[in-house]
């Protein structure tokens, strides 16, 4: 008979080292690899303009336990050398070739810009980074990448690996929206509904588009965005384990975040959210994904009429 203990242990050992084909983590490698190139040619107009010796901050002071390669190696060249091994090692990262290395060498790069610059640093930029990280200490490119296909002779293939990695980007995701939800609970004006109004009027003058003026001003609908906003959050935390709500809840979670994209600033916060929403795609939908679409391509011809 089993005992507590035994059974909270086996359920722990499911919940992280139950071995699956790492097809999740190879697409997450991917979409991440795309952010980190868009991520990266987002900073390079503004990179002397800002970093450099003649720049609007060319001194920085790192804080405790921080660091930063450009603290060994400082100046405009170090800057514009280590954007373009960025850049490249974002890509390689994408397609998958030499998949950890580039991961590290993204992860430290990241950071170090970043440290660099602090004041400018958003949610979104600390998501980026701790997500390079996860990819660096996994073998994230046991799937969907060159090095696999080295291996195995195929791209689209997978190893079994354990599936710690996933799991601590879905903790990621689900930690991120309980502390979003439990922050905005102690602000006034997410409870009394008006913090949608407050955010379109200040962060909205940013946006790719401006929220006109019978919506921003309609209090019904401003409350109504508001604690829905908070319902989608704290739906996605509870329910993404579920199977049969994780479509739904994480469906919406898109929706919301692409009005946020589009009447707010903020930034690669989005982003770098649709690329967490990844780690919950099945392995077996994108196992079985080279062989559905190659059906469909058989039957569309007999479909067609005549």
């Amino acid at each position: 008979m089993s005992t507590p203990s035994r059974v909270i242990a086996d359920a722990w050992n499911r919940f992280w080292f139950t071995v699956e084909p790492a097809y999740a983590l190879g697409l997450v490698r991917i979409g991440y690899g795309v952010l980190a190139v868009i991520w990266t040619l987002a900073l390079r107009p503004e990179l002397l303009l800002v970093f450099g010796a003649d720049g609007a901050a060319p001194d920085y002071e790192l804080r405790d336990f921080e660091w930063s390669v450009f603290t060994i190696w400082s100046g405009d060249t170090a800057l514009q050398i280590g954007w373009v091994v960025l850049l490249v090692a974002a890509i390689a990262l994408t397609v998958g070739w030499h998949s950890r290395l580039a991961a590290a060498v993204v992860f430290v790069l990241m950071y170090s810009f970043l440290r660099r610059a602090f004041y400018i640093v958003n949610a979104g930029d600390t998501i980026v980074v701790l997500v390079a990280l996860v990819l660096a200490v996994s073998c994230c490119g046991s799937a969907l990448s060159l090095d696999q296909r080295r291996r195995t002779g195929k791209f689209w293939s997978a190893e079994p690996l354990a599936q710690w990695p996933v799991r601590l980007l879905q903790i990621e995701l689900v930690l991120i929206y309980v502390v979003a939800v439990q922050a905005k609970l102690m602000d006034r004006s997410w409870v009394d509904g008006s913090a949608v109004f407050y955010a379109w009027r200040t962060d909205g003058r940013w946006a790719l588009l401006e929220a006109p003026d019978w919506l921003a001003n309609n209090a019904i609908l401003v409350n109504a965005l508001s604690w829905g906003t908070l319902l989608v959050e704290l739906s996605i935390a509870v329910l993404v384990w579920n199977r049969r709500c994780r479509p739904w809840v994480l469906g919406a979670g898109v929706l919301m975040h692409l009005m946020m994209m589009l009447t707010l600033n903020v930034a690669f916060f989005s982003l770098a959210m649709f690329v967490l929403y990844l780690a919950f795609v099945p392995s077996e939908t994108l196992r079985d994904l080279p062989q559905r679409i190659a059906a469909r391509r058989k039957r569309a011809p007999a479909e067609l009429p005549g």
